[in-house]
């Protein structure tokens, strides 16, 4: 997304450096563009410039990353959305929000399409990131509705790309 955008906008990174690493920010680091904060969205995030997107991709996808770390993956998902929502509200900016198809569950229908509700299992082996998700999707609802923050949610299934770790444990990597 960066590649994509940092030519003709101003991007502020944020990454706690959990699932990834610095190397993955080297081709951008020191453009004039991109300005970078190690940090976590857990914390409270204080930022002076004005903001007009905010995109939420924080979050461990890998399987056995969130796993690993239940809790701190419902914590991204629930604290950290509900501080990059706040941060939306007070910069009056568009909050775009990557979910997955794992909201669905174990889903009983193929396709799903977005009225379709899903199968989940709320204490299963991938509950912490499936609710995570899910949460952060009806946060996204509430500050629509209560607060007019512009949402958008988006429902990424089976990412890859140049930068994903080989060993990452979902379907791309694993083929």
């Amino acid at each position: 997304l960066i590649a994509k955008l940092i030519d003709n906008n101003k991007i502020i990174g944020i990454d706690n450096f959990i699932s990834s690493n610095e190397g993955k920010l080297k081709d951008f680091i020191s453009h004039e563009n991109f300005k970078f904060m190690q940090s976590d969205i857990i914390d409270v995030l204080s930022i002076e410039e004005e903001i007009d997107i905010i995109y939420n991709l924080a979050c461990p996808a890998s399987p056995p990353r969130y796993q690993n770390m239940p809790i701190f993956t419902l914590k991204t998902n629930f604290i950290g959305t509900l501080n990059l929502l706040e941060l939306a509200r007070e910069k009056s900016s568009i909050f775009i929000q990557a979910s997955t198809s794992e909201i669905y569950g174990d889903p009983e229908m193929h396709p799903q399409n977005e009225s379709y509700r899903g199968n989940v299992n709320t204490i299963g082996i991938r509950s912490c990131y499936n609710e995570g998700k899910r949460v952060a999707e009806t946060l996204c609802n509430e500050y629509r509705k209560i607060y007019n923050v512009q949402t958008r949610i988006i429902r990424i299934f089976n990412t890859y790309g140049p930068y994903m770790d080989p060993d990452d444990g979902r379907v791309i990597s694993n083929f």
